[in-house]
């Protein structure tokens, strides 16, 4: 049974349907990435403070971050958040066929979970609660904080460390669905788990003492002389070296995985000088904390190896520490009661019509119906934990890593997923990328999924509100499982020890002279 306040939000959701629908294609259209998310922020911010929050822009020191407040007397606070940083190299129009946005190429960034119909849910509901709790006199407090970066994890350990989730009766997050079992249901027992990100920065700023000065070479670039190698042999030699010794770094169980990505390379413009500066950033994605520490010091090994043979220096720059998730079954069932009250996502025949001639586009055949089954179905939590605990060994806790997890040592905190868009696929055809990408921006395909979330977010939110007895089995869980709450003894404590890492040469968008770009020119 709903109470008459979480009828009225789901009302104001219906009602504004069509602004979050414009809302959701207007980040999609953003498509800005990681620490660089400017406009994407800006448009949040303008947004919260029309809708009557107070909002702190910047906050932790992170220049597309934000924390908005919106009070209704004393009463329990409840914390949603929105992400909304895309992903280089997957710019895709809101279209049935391949193509970038206008005036880009694929290298500019795009949303690929999509983090703009997440950020948009969520504000969906939080607004709905707020009309709510206005119109029929629930005292409280709503808080909705911006998380920029997370396909890096980056804010979230940050804003822990920094305190923006301590307080809350509950916290709510949402994602989109993105592997089965987890589709339309909330995460039991196996949350996520721990992740590090760091950048190795190699300098080669002495390059005159790899060689001696009885060599003869007036200086040491002269065309004759025995040249440094430089950074950029440094960083090849650590990328070269890390992969070799990937297999011997953890067991062969826990589903672990390291990945890398260049940042800085070179400077393109050398005569006979040595690369001075290189940078390569690390993405560690391991069940426990213990498994990224012993990752961490043998990537700190090679990195001082590769820059010893090398005529080099480094220094290691974290990105990232966040935490393994924490369980709460008290909030995953007040979560999935609301999400059984609004029901899964339904796509009509528009959408079905331009999931056909995605299909078609991409390689595929036209189904009668183009979505896999399970995006109309509710699967209960305990259900599928149960499916995802086939593949993982007994001993295993977390699996994958997402850095919502932070919050959940802070917070009891929900963590539930909404269908997105997913084709099906006929004759075992494989879709590229773009294809989902582009169901992910096309309004009658992706509005199904925002719509749902918003109404999950927002009779949570109320229950957690209205609910004294709920709230309160939600708290006594995590203060048992922290074995005190924060700071108990069996609370792991916030690991950002390290400022928010934005001065780096993150990919983004650029204007000079010849406009507006992608930090790799168009057209090239």
């Amino acid at each position: 049974m709903t109470t008459s306040a979480q009828e009225t939000a789901l009302a104001c959701i219906d009602g504004i349907q069509p602004l979050l629908s414009a809302w959701t294609r207007t980040i999609f259209d953003f498509g800005e990435t990681a620490w660089r998310e400017y406009q994407s922020a800006a448009w949040y911010v303008d947004r919260l403070k029309r809708e009557g929050f107070s909002v702190e822009e910047g906050s932790g020191g992170m220049p597309t971050a934000f924390c908005a407040h919106w009070t209704n007397g004393d009463g329990p606070t409840v914390g949603m958040y929105a992400e909304y940083d895309a992903v280089p190299g997957n710019c895709q129009d809101a279209v049935t066929a391949k193509q970038p946005r206008a005036g880009l190429s694929v290298e500019a960034g795009g949303h690929t979970d999509p983090h703009s119909g997440l950020g948009i849910g969520s504000l969906g509901g939080l607004l709905a609660a707020k009309a709510a709790m206005q119109q029929h006199g629930i005292q409280g407090t709503l808080r909705f904080t911006g998380e920029p970066a997370e396909k890096v994890r980056g804010s979230k350990p940050i804003h822990a460390a920094k305190g923006y989730y301590d307080g809350l009766a509950g916290m709510i997050s949402f994602h989109p669905f993105y592997m089965l079992p987890l589709c339309n249901t909330a995460r039991w027992d196996t949350h996520c788990g721990a992740a590090y990100a760091m950048i190795y920065r190699f300098i080669c700023d002495e390059p005159e003492n790899w060689v001696r000065a009885s060599d003869g070479a007036p200086i040491p670039q002269a065309h004759s002389a025995v040249r440094a190698p430089g950074a950029n042999d440094a960083l090849m030699t650590m990328y070269m070296a890390s992969k070799a010794l990937r297999d011997s770094m953890l067991p062969h169980q826990g589903g672990w995985s390291i990945s890398e990505a260049i940042l800085t390379a070179g400077q393109a413009t050398a005569d006979n000088l040595p690369a001075g500066l290189a940078e390569i950033q690390y993405m560690i994605r391991v069940p426990t904390i213990a498994m990224a520490e012993q990752v961490t010091a043998m990537l700190d090994r090679n990195a001082e190896a590769a820059a010893g043979m090398s005529g080099c220096r480094y220094e290691r720059h974290w990105v990232s520490k966040s935490r393994p998730g924490l369980a709460n079954h008290a909030m995953a069932d007040i979560t999935y009661q609301a999400l059984s009250t609004v029901g899964a996502p339904h796509w009509d025949d528009a959408a079905r019509a331009i999931a056909r001639e995605v299909q078609v586009n991409a390689g595929g055949e036209a189904t009668e119906n183009p979505f896999i089954d399970e995006l109309e179905g509710l699967i209960a939590p305990q259900e599928a934990e149960a499916i995802l605990r086939r593949d993982l060994p007994p001993s295993q806790v977390n699996s994958t890593s997402d850095d919502y997890t932070d919050m959940s040592w802070h917070a009891p905190t929900a963590r539930f997923y909404i269908a997105r868009p997913a084709l099906r696929s006929a004759k075992g055809h494989a879709y590229p990328s773009w294809a989902m990408n582009a169901l992910g921006g096309i309004p009658a395909t992706i509005d199904p999924m925002v719509t749902c979330a918003s109404k999950t977010v927002a009779l949570t939110a109320l229950r957690l509100l209205e609910d004294k007895a709920a709230r309160d089995a939600a708290m006594d869980e995590f203060v048992a499982r922290t074995g005190g709450g924060i700071g108990g003894s069996s609370w792991i404590a916030p690991l950002c020890d390290y400022e928010p890492p934005i001065n780096f040469r993150w990919p983004e968008y650029v204007t000079t002279l010849r406009g507006r770009d992608w930090w790799i020119p168009s057209g090239q």
